[in-house]
């Protein structure tokens, strides 16, 4: 009896400190995974492309090698050595805090359009314009995590898989899931039942699932997913139709703004620090801008007018400027100071 008594404080101690510790856990009001999908402690060895699939994995790298060699005969890939080398070691780094079973080769399009995406068995291209209207790696990253999840889910050649048993009659042979494989769908005369295009739209929410948890795997600011998020949707709303066919063809903006900060709140346990930009960052964009302006100067006609940007807003002919007047205008312009 003595010794059950003696020991009954020390017992009391350790579990009230142990409650102690966990209130102190900035992870601990999560709520614990129901399934292996939500366990990011499990990231690299979940099993996510679960569902009918006719393509073993060999197969499907062989027709991603074929898709991007085609993609690459269309296509000016970025060469520069530093751009291209940030690119790729980013999205390595996403790569090996995912779920992906196959290796990625990841190269930068010289392209304005704000896009990215992936191809079966992992070949992904990243739009130069994705990554100047990004504001922070970390928004960068989130975009390039979307896609990894694709891969990681095998979303293309499920989704082949998908059409072979909807319309067998009529098996595209280079469907390849998301914006991309819908338009080569349409462009080969294809039809899509409704039905199909929301299987689509259940493999977007996926990979939005999946990516934000591997932005988060990655060290990644998760927040930064809804941020780019918020930024596509205040450029549609500023000027519709100008969004990229990538989310235009993902589920409406507001929903996946909510599901993602859902899944950030119920099962992302709160970390101390997070990755949200970096110098590199800065310094390959710059380098990027500059490579997209000497492209442009290079290949503008020398006799073609020059214009500029007037305080209005407008442009006039440089050979047309007046100096003193222009100076005026500098002068009156108001200035704005923080408060």
């Amino acid at each position: 009896m003595t010794r059950i008594r003696g020991t009954l404080p020390l017992v009391l101690a350790l579990v009230l400190a142990g409650s102690a510790l966990a209130n102190d856990d900035p992870g601990s009001s999560k709520r614990k995974p129901k399934n292996a999908k939500q366990d990011v402690e499990a990231i690299g060895e979940r099993q996510v492309a679960r569902g009918p699939n006719f393509w073993s994995i060999e197969k499907e790298i062989a027709l991603g090698k074929r898709l991007a060699q085609d993609v690459e005969r269309h296509s000016k890939i970025v060469d520069d050595p530093v751009i291209a080398e940030y690119v790729n070691r980013v999205g390595q780094n996403l790569v090996r805090s995912s779920d992906a079973k196959v290796p990625f080769t990841i190269k930068l399009i010289d392209s304005a359009d704000v896009n990215a995406f992936a191809l079966p068995g992992g070949f992904f291209f990243v739009n130069s314009g994705l990554m100047m209207r990004a504001e922070s790696e970390s928004e960068l990253a989130g975009v390039m995590a979307h896609e990894i999840a694709h891969v990681a889910a095998r979303h293309g050649t499920r989704q082949a898989t998908k059409a072979q048993l909807v319309q067998f009659a009529t098996i595209p042979l280079l469907f390849i899931g998301g914006w991309t494989g819908y338009g080569i769908y349409q462009a080969s005369g294809f039809l899509i039942p409704m039905t199909f295009l929301k299987f689509s739209r259940g493999m977007e929410s996926e990979a939005d699932f999946l990516g934000v948890q591997y932005l988060y795997k990655a060290g990644y600011d998760p927040t930064s997913f809804i941020d780019f998020f918020e930024k596509m949707l205040a450029d549609e709303k500023r000027r519709p139709g100008t969004m990229s066919k990538l989310f235009r063809s993902h589920p409406p903006h507001g929903s996946r703004i909510r599901k993602t900060q859902k899944t950030i709140n119920e099962l992302l346990p709160g970390k101390r620090e997070y990755v949200v930009n970096t110098s590199e960052f800065l310094q390959v964009k710059e380098r990027l801008a500059q490579l997209v302006l000497r492209r442009k100067e290079t290949t503008e006609d020398p006799n073609k007018p020059r214009l500029r940007r007037t305080s209005a807003g407008g442009t006039i002919p440089t050979d047309d400027i007046d100096v003193e007047s222009t100076e005026e205008e500098e002068d009156e312009r108001p200035t704005l100071k923080r408060r």
